[in-house]
């Protein structure tokens, strides 16, 4: 019955999904994913998006508890990019036919509203056909004035959770939910293509809490959502916590996509972390976007958020020749556009 209305009406409430989530069965999963792919190929047919992925800076002044570069991780190896580096990864994804670049890094004080400002400009006037996407966390509404300004496209910033008590729980004080939140909303008033998303199974994560997400993620109606099972950073706190289900992981994509048709979706990383088969089985649930890393392969085990982060020691092109062939292999194909979101 929940699983028909969700169809139906593209949404359920909290009480609804809380319910949908405790007695989910083998059949539901199936239902649900034959609608998500149904969804998706109806606004985007087979094609899958590519973003090429630069981490240029592991630095981050925050401490949340679940994060491999955190702040007090006197473990991690730290680096940063140069400004030549950036552009030559650039140059790197563009000669293999990507039109998306992503700059992630933590929150690196370094990299100061002026230093991006300039990075943005250079790389919209090298690639002025690219989209260039940002996730480099909370700035205030005047800075991400000026990214949108200096030529940024998009921007991505999970929210992680938005139940107020479990966001307190996985992060420490100077933190709120309620700036994640604002930051969320000032982006979508600049007109950024914005991509929100939380981590599944992550510590202290109830359906209850989930189910806030999902109503969330309707309310805000974002571009973009990024979910990937939780995965346990070993010079962390949660180092001894259970990885999140991939079969969970899972019906929240289809469900995401059903409630969110025309939203840009990742296989992520993490996906194909946790189940060698993860990625391809993300598309299959309702997932049209992957990110290959365009890191230099000097840096990217050092890009450790997490244990065991796959990819870390290929190529780019060799990455992206693989990600090709297994996108192939479930009926889908990799396609060198920008990949923006479907518009009426």
């Amino acid at each position: 019955m929940l699983v028909e209305k969700l169809i139906k009406e593209h949404c359920l409430s909290k009480e609804e999904y809380i319910e949908l989530l405790d007695n989910y069965t083998a059949d539901t999963m199936e239902k649900l994913r034959v609608e998500a792919d149904r969804l998706k190929r109806q606004y985007y047919g087979d094609k899958v998006f590519t973003r090429g992925l630069i981490e240029f800076t592991n630095y981050c002044k925050n401490n949340c508890y679940y994060c491999g570069i955190r702040l007090d991780n006197k473990n991690a190896s730290r680096y940063r990019l140069t400004e030549e580096e950036i552009l030559l990864s650039c140059k790197t994804g563009y000669d293999l036919g990507f039109r998306t670049f992503v700059l992630q890094g933590g929150e690196d004080p370094y990299f100061t509203d002026d230093r991006m400002v300039e990075i943005i400009k250079e790389i919209k006037s090298l690639y002025p056909d690219c989209a260039l996407t940002l996730s480099i966390g909370e700035r205030s509404h005047d800075t991400y004035k000026r990214f949108k300004e200096a030529g940024a496209d998009r921007y991505l910033l999970r929210h992680e959770t938005a139940n107020e008590e479990h966001y307190n729980k996985l992060h420490p004080e100077n933190l709120s939910l309620k700036s994640r939140m604002e930051c969320l909303y000032d982006l979508k008033s600049l007109g950024f293509q914005v991509g929100a998303g939380f981590m599944v199974g992550s510590p202290y994560q109830t359906n209850e809490t989930l189910a806030e997400d999902l109503v969330f993620l309707k309310e805000l109606d974002p571009d973009m959502v990024g979910i990937g099972p939780f995965l346990p950073s070993h010079d962390t706190i949660f180092a001894d916590c259970e990885k999140g289900s991939v079969e969970k992981t899972l019906l929240l994509l289809s469900i995401i996509r059903i409630i969110l048709p025309k939203a840009l979706i990742p296989a992520t990383t993490a996906l194909g972390t946790a189940d060698p088969k993860g990625r391809e089985k993300g598309l299959l649930a309702g997932a049209n976007v992957v990110m290959p890393n365009l890191s230099p392969v000097t840096v990217r085990k050092k890009y450790s958020l997490y244990d065991d982060k796959i990819c870390t020691g290929e190529e780019a092109a060799e990455c992206q020749g693989c990600l090709t062939r297994r996108v192939a292999s479930v009926g889908f194909q990799l396609v060198s556009e920008r990949g923006d979101v479907y518009r009426d």
